[in-house]
């Protein structure tokens, strides 16, 4: 089975304080996208990467694969102004059935185990999203008032958020709004349930120049 890894880098450095894009920044020695496709790539070398980045840094992501001499095989797909639009131009450039990865590039640690479980229950079922319980206390804020919430039936959601690649693409066809979040959001619209299937924690995805740190450590544990 044909299984694609759909790795989407339209962020910017704002919350990291940089002019540098979150994903071109450098830790443990390679730009965190790099570490992102390494590890789909060191899960199994046969996937096949499409990476959807703004044309605006279609320049710098070529200066940084000379830099760091990475070879890896990728396609690009041109981001749009939107998630929704980055995505459904990086699914225009599947063909076959298979199994697509759709994965923030700024994840690079998710875990093998991760990878697996997306991959085992979208091929059975047709999509999976992994997702990790909530460990604090949460509260719901509307407008002056607030109130708790049963933790218990909260749930982080993370990627890969991964589908048979017919699936997702038609859902992306038919989708009467660019309105959402993630992708299971997208199959979700034509009816079909979603399957949740367990994340690892430290699959963060990084924002914020905190976020960079941890992932840093987190790297050197590997």
């Amino acid at each position: 089975m044909k299984k694609f890894a759909l790795i989407v880098a339209g962020g910017s450095g704002t919350r990291m304080n940089s002019d540098i894009p979150k994903q071109f920044i450098e830790i443990g020695g390679l730009p965190v996208m790099m570490h992102t496709i390494n590890t789909y790539a060191k899960f199994d070398s046969e996937v096949e990467f499409i990476l959807v980045l703004p044309e605006s840094q279609l320049s710098n992501w070529h200066l940084l694969c000379e830099k760091h001499h990475f070879e890896i095989k990728h396609k690009i797909a041109s981001g749009g102004v939107t998630r929704f639009y980055s995505v459904r131009n990086g699914l225009e450039l599947i063909n076959e059935e298979g199994i697509v990865f759709i994965h923030d590039a700024v994840r690079p640690l998710v875990s093998d185990a991760t990878i697996q479980n997306c991959l085992d229950c979208a091929t059975t079922t047709g999509n999976a999203l992994p997702v990790i319980p909530v460990s604090d206390s949460v509260r719901i804020v509307d407008g002056s008032k607030n109130q708790s919430v049963d933790r218990s039936k909260i749930f982080l959601v993370q990627t890969p958020q991964t589908f048979q690649t017919s699936l997702i693409k038609k859902a992306y066809k038919i989708a009467l709004t660019d309105n959402f979040t993630d992708d299971a959001s997208v199959l979700e619209s034509t009816g079909i349930t979603i399957n949740l299937v367990e994340g690892n924690r430290e699959n963060i995805k990084i924002t914020t120049p905190a976020d960079l740190i941890i992932a840093d450590l987190l790297l050197k544990l590997k």
